[in-house]
């Protein structure tokens, strides 16, 4: 055997010498574009596919206990705000809004908030930096006696968790002239519309846990159905299903930083922890964090879904504006992604049982989920290019192989299942037009996670954003006096 064919033989070619070196040319450049759209599909469709069952369990759960609490009859005297018995010993409940550069917000929805609230014994206390002196002066125009401002004694802005940490010794100093201690805090940002009833049902229920979360409803923008229509679809899910299952099997509920209440005791327990400061100052997002913390010290976490009034549709809910451009939503979902996704894993770990476990794998699936968008509509979009060519007689496209074709058969059926579940989610939520309107507007949600992934693993490659990446807020002008 000669040297040549040797070699040939020994790479597993089939060489035939009586064709010339010539014919053995590399890959046409449609071949390759062929060969990586199949790549990329097979890489999604997998992807997708494992995601798919994953949130597939969930609604079985989730349908699963509605059918049997149908069929025993739980819940069919569940109670309403205005039922709720009578806490056993009613408290003082301070509330914690941080603040920074919120000076065109701050002062209605003070005015609203001290408006709205039904509960007799509460204090606002607000946290803001020495340099901000424009939401300070606002908050002074608000005149109330119940409001109290807090200035940071640093050149703004730190980190939101930081100015909570501030807020949380201001409570301390505050309980000690007082002679008296807080029974919880609640959270709130500065763009909120907080509802009347919230406070009694903090006050009526933390008695039975160490924290408690309500559902946050975002407010519709005529302005923006697309971008800030895209959070109505995600919290309408979210926070009518996927907490609720997340508390039925047992894992810890993770606050969203506005319309939760931590039980004070367990405030003191959480800063003995960590120098006297509960929140965790160096993450972006202490609050989530702050609710696994909870759990994993033994504390019961309750997510409540309380309808005002028997028999009528509205409930207890902390509602607010979302981001309204394209950049804002990015530099939100980033923060949300690195805090939880990455820094999260670093942070908080695996612990706790199967649904512990099982949840944290969800709450951090947020960047690989980004690949495999992209990747997926890469593929599409080589295919596509493939197809415009063999249409046009420049080429023949191969047909994409027999396991890709089930898979993608199997997917299209589980993607209308998801889009059934987005829409009828939404529509519960907003009524039938705006349900619809999820259909489309997932296009849009998966571009803003994909730009957000990006986003938030340059972050985090930094080593992470160092103070409070904020967005620009507003108040519903209808709420505003």
């Amino acid at each position: 055997m000669g040297m040549a064919r040797f070699h040939v033989a020994l790479v597993g070619a089939r060489f035939d010498p009586s064709r010339s070196f010539a014919a053995y040319r590399p890959m046409t450049v449609a071949a390759l574009l062929e060969r990586a759209a199949a790549e990329l599909a097979l890489f999604a469709a997998v992807g997708f596919l494992l995601f798919a069952l994953d949130d597939l369990l969930v609604d079985i759960i989730y349908f699963g206990r509605l059918l049997g609490r149908r069929i025993t009859g739980a819940g069919r005297e569940e109670l309403d705000a205005r039922s709720l018995p009578k806490p056993s010993a009613p408290g003082w409940l301070v509330v914690l809004i941080p603040a920074w550069d919120e000076a065109a917000v701050i002062a209605p929805m003070l005015r609203a908030t001290l408006e709205r609230l039904d509960h007799p014994d509460f204090t606002l206390l607000l946290g803001h930096y020495r340099n901000d002196p424009a939401t300070a002066a606002a908050i002074a125009s608000v005149g109330d006696l119940r409001v109290m401002q807090v200035e940071v004694p640093e050149s703004g802005p730190t980190t939101k968790a930081d100015c909570l940490n501030h807020l949380y010794s201001a409570l301390i100093r505050l309980e000690a002239e007082r002679g008296r201690s807080a029974k919880a805090a609640i959270l709130h940002d500065a763009e909120d519309l907080v509802h009347p009833r919230e406070l009694a049902v903090f006050d009526a229920l933390i008695e039975r846990a160490a924290l408690i979360q309500l559902p946050v409803v975002p407010l519709t923008d005529p302005a923006s159905s697309w971008i800030a229509g895209h959070y109505c679809d995600e919290f309408a899910e979210s926070h009518a299903k996927e907490l609720v299952v997340r508390q039925a099997v047992g894992a810890a509920v993770p606050l969203a930083g506005v319309g939760c209440a931590i039980r004070r005791d367990t405030l003191s327990q959480l800063a003995a922890q960590n120098d006297g400061k509960p929140f965790a100052g160096g993450s972006m997002t202490e609050d989530y964090e702050m609710g696994l913390r909870v759990g994993a010290l033994g504390g019961r976490t309750l997510f409540v879904r309380l309808p005002e009034e028997r028999g009528h549709p509205g409930m207890v809910a902390s509602r607010g504006h979302f981001p309204a451009t394209l950049g804002a939503a990015v530099r939100q979902k980033a923060r949300w992604l690195g805090g939880i996704a990455l820094t999260g894993w670093d942070r908080l770990g695996w612990h706790g049982g199967w649904g512990e476990r099982w949840f944290r794998m969800r709450d951090r699936k947020g960047p690989l989920a980004a690949v495999l968008l992209f990747a997926g509509y890469l593929a599409a979009l080589l295919w596509g290019q493939l197809k415009l060519a063999e249409g046009l007689g420049a080429l023949a496209a191969a047909p994409p192989s027999p396991t890709l074709l089930l898979l993608l058969k199997v997917n299209t059926m589980l993607l209308l299942w998801r889009l059934l579940m987005r829409a009828s989610f939404t529509a519960r939520a907003y009524g039938l037009g705006e349900g619809l309107v999820s259909l489309p507007r997932v296009v849009v949600g998966n571009l803003i996670a994909m730009l957000a992934a990006w986003r938030a693993f340059a972050l985090h490659l930094k080593g992470g954003p160092r103070q409070w990446d904020k967005t620009a807020h507003m108040f519903p002008a209808e709420a505003a006096r």
